[in-house]
């Protein structure tokens, strides 16, 4: 398939996906709030992958991922600027929920709906062949592309973060993955708990970053 063909496919996927409304005629579970925004940002040439959560307020206002506090930091352990991070071509963006699942009692964002990563998920990453290096934002994302090798924890995954970097036997050479915790300041607890995030995690995220852009 020519480079060419492969683009006008993915944008045709992308337009089916803007256009989902399944969480709101056919949930499982009750029905999104409120009116779906899908936010994602891939591209056919894309060698980074960001999978974080699910839009949160600000960015479904926006419709543009990580506009807020916590994507600030991520790009800031990425080691990019905004011009780069926004780079579509380099840089693709596909979150496991693509709306604003909503708030919680207590006032923090749902989870991501189910209904994006069982009905998108799988077309979309098999039209992402430029893909090397996945960055596993959470744990839901963790849980989705790893599988059965996910630790039972956020904190074990990304404290085994080298053993995903390397492909599993017999599998494909790429892409790897990179286990990291959310961005978010609720998670500045669990930063200042395991130090080793930023003084070892971290300055390989740089390295792996820098190396494909």
């Amino acid at each position: 398939m020519t480079g060419r063909r492969r683009a006008e496919e993915l944008d045709r996927l992308v337009a089916e996906v803007r256009a989902c409304r399944i969480c709101r005629h056919a949930p499982e579970g009750p029905a999104l709030p409120h009116e779906p925004r899908p936010v994602l940002r891939v591209s056919a040439t894309a060698r980074i992958l960001v999978c974080g959560q699910a839009p949160g307020t600000r960015v479904h206002a926006s419709g543009k991922p990580f506009t807020d506090p916590s994507g600030e930091r991520l790009r800031a352990w990425m080691g990019v600027n905004e011009a780069i991070f926004y780079d579509v071509r380099r840089i693709a963006i596909l979150p496991m929920g693509f709306c604003f699942p909503g708030l919680d009692a207590k006032g923090g964002d749902l989870p991501p709906r189910r209904e994006c990563a069982a009905h998108w998920r799988a077309r979309l990453m098999a039209a992402l062949p430029a893909v090397e290096l996945v960055l596993l934002v959470g744990l839901h994302a963790q849980r989705w592309h790893l599988g059965r090798r996910a630790g039972s924890s956020l904190t074990e995954t990304v404290r085994n973060w080298r053993a995903y970097l390397e492909p599993e036997e017999g599998a494909p050479a790429r892409p790897r993955h990179l286990p990291l915790p959310h961005p978010s300041w609720r998670n500045n607890a669990w930063l200042k708990r395991h130090p080793w995030f930023e003084a070892e995690v971290l300055p390989s995220l740089k390295r792996e970053v820098a190396a494909l852009l």
